[in-house]
């Protein structure tokens, strides 16, 4: 007979928002952990992919992201050196009404805040989690208090979680974001993620990100690749050195460099490659980038973290125990998540890295590959999250 659990979940990102949501509707008596004295979301703009976005169906709650995000058809980067489209990710290419979304990160949040209130789990925010005791169930925050037992924890702490290992690859590249408003007077493509490339050593980029209310202006969310050793320089140089480089580098932008008056209003980004094994121990388990991390090349974070949520609903309905519901989550999900550790680890020097070979090859070779058949429908599943069939797996309906 399948149990209904008290479950015990630090960190409320969307993974853990999600997983809230699902669990507690579902009967479980949840307790979502926060070390924010109110709970927020951290970062910029992100991607909803199909797969993210039928779990939010799921939710009820697509329609609301849909409303306030902005659908984008294509992905598309030009390198300056060479002038040649490097990078050209058509949806359609695979399904007529298949699409991406671009939205704030505070908006996505909002909604699934929003809703885990809604759900009965009950939030305690202003307390970071430290440790777990995997085997008896119980949570310990930073300054010495007990919480617990649950029946099942949850690691929704992120890439830098203290409940798990700490990251096996620091990538040498990170990225500087900024929400901006459109500016109206601009030519950038409202239906497309753009970015230009130097070699891979300089990337920017300029994505569509919806809009904060439903009467609220455009967005766009402009970032800018950086190596990590070289932030506290540009923290510490005028600001106008670095605009004068994003300027080279892409001279469209310059409306957007003007909006950018302060350091403080870029979030820099560190980016991490990471799979924490085991993924589940005793009554612990973890998910979203505390099991999986990686550099966002294919826009994947908020997505994974999505399905792993409910992949943890699905494997606990009907089962017996933790033990075999935590088995059957690693069997839901570890096979799609290698696959994209893989894809997204063999990207990331093609567009990000100091290596010269790579991206003179890409140069020189992506331009009439991305032609042929089958490259256009195998990008566009690949960039829309489908590759190993993640949503078949955990039964739901691929692209409406």
């Amino acid at each position: 007979m399948a149990q209904n659990y008290h479950i015990g979940i630090a960190g409320a990102g969307i993974g853990g928002l999600a997983a809230a949501i699902l669990l507690a509707r579902a009967g479980h008596r949840v307790t979502l952990f926060d070390q924010f004295d109110v709970a927020g979301p951290v970062g910029s703009g992100l991607m909803l992919q199909e797969t993210g976005l039928a779990v939010l169906g799921t939710l009820g709650l697509r329609e609301d992201v849909e409303a306030l995000g902005s659908p984008i058809a294509r992905l598309w980067g030009i390198s300056v050196d060479t002038g040649r489209s490097v990078l050209d990710v058509r949806y359609a290419a695979l399904r007529a009404s298949l699409s991406g979304l671009g939205i704030q990160r505070s908006v996505l949040f909002g909604v699934l805040y929003a809703a885990a209130n809604a759900s009965g789990a009950r939030l305690v925010t202003g307390t970071r989690i430290t440790t777990a005791n995997p085997e008896s169930g119980m949570l310990v925050d930073a300054a010495g208090g007990a919480h617990g037992p649950y029946g099942l924890v949850v690691d929704a702490l992120g890439v830098r979680s203290p409940l798990s290992s700490a990251p096996r690859k620091e990538l040498a590249y990170g990225a500087l974001w900024a929400t901006l408003p459109w500016p109206e007077e601009s030519n950038f493509d409202r239906l497309a993620l753009e970015q230009r490339y130097e070699a891979a050593r300089k990337m920017a980029g300029v994505m569509p990100s919806g809009r904060l209310a439903p009467d609220a202006p455009e967005s766009l969310t402009y970032f800018w690749s950086i190596r990590a050793d070289q932030y506290e320089g540009f923290r510490a140089a005028p600001l106008n050195h670095w605009k004068d480089a994003a300027r080279r580098l892409w001279p469209e932008t310059q409306l957007l460099l003007d909006q950018i008056t302060d350091q403080d209003q870029l979030t820099f980004a560190r980016y991490r490659h990471r799979t924490h094994w085991p993924v589940t121990e005793g009554r612990l388990v973890h998910m979203g980038d505390a099991w999986h991390a990686a550099s966002p090349q294919l826009g994947q974070g908020a997505n994974m973290a999505l399905l792993d949520a409910y992949g943890l609903l699905i494997a606990l309905t009907g089962a017996e125990d933790v033990s075999a519901a935590l088995a059957r989550f690693r069997r839901l999900r570890a096979r799609h998540i290698r696959l994209y550790q893989l894809m997204t680890w063999a990207f990331t020097p093609v567009y990000q890295s100091d290596d010269a070979v790579m991206p003179w090859l890409r140069d020189r070779l992506a331009a009439p590959l991305l032609r042929l058949w089958p490259a256009p429908p195998l990008l566009a599943g690949l960039v829309a999250g489908g590759f190993g069939a993640p949503l078949n797996s955990l039964g739901l309906k691929p692209y409406r």
